[in-house]
């Protein structure tokens, strides 16, 4: 039986993670503009989650690489709020609790560098990724938050990290 891990990203995932972001983004017919395909991080994440208060996690089984998951801090908004980032999973993970494992490791994190809330953004038509982020203890909120240029993306979420999720 093999075993899940979740593990920081180091440099040598960097084209693994951006070409599953890549297709999960075109999967779900992601426009370039207003949307994380435009991002210039994708193709360096290692670096781009590098700095202070941020972190990316990749989730691997026997060497391979099946999605990741960062936080970071919300670009012009208040420093008590993160931004969970580039969430994506290979389709062969999706449905085995890849996605919850990294989602709990970012909710970890993201409490120990000192954030009180974690915001997201998604697309409509990512349903089952909105039931794991209620599951998780997002709830949806009216407006979008921040300044993440991702003006595609019409549904936002918030965790307030220090409530039960």
């Amino acid at each position: 039986m093999s075993t899940i891990s979740i593990r920081p990203i180091r440099s040598e995932d960097d084209a693994r993670i951006a070409s599953i972001i890549r297709s999960c983004l075109n999967e779900f017919e992601a426009p370039t503009c207003g949307s994380a395909l435009g991002d210039p991080e994708i193709d360096f994440m290692s670096r781009a989650y590098s700095g202070e208060r941020s972190a990316y996690f990749v989730a691997e089984e026997n060497g391979v690489i099946l999605g990741g998951a960062g936080i970071a801090q919300l670009e012009n908004a208040n420093s008590d709020t993160c931004e969970l980032r580039k969430m994506y999973l290979s389709k062969q993970a999706r449905g085995k609790g890849v996605g919850n494992g990294l989602m709990q490791k970012c909710l970890e994190i993201a409490r120990s560098f000192g954030f009180e809330y974690c915001y997201l953004e998604t697309f409509p038509t990512m349903l089952d990724a909105q039931k794991l982020y209620k599951r998780s203890g997002f709830y949806y909120l009216d407006a979008s938050k921040g300044g993440t240029g991702h003006t595609a993306c019409t549904v936002w979420m918030q965790n307030d990290l220090n409530h039960a999720d």
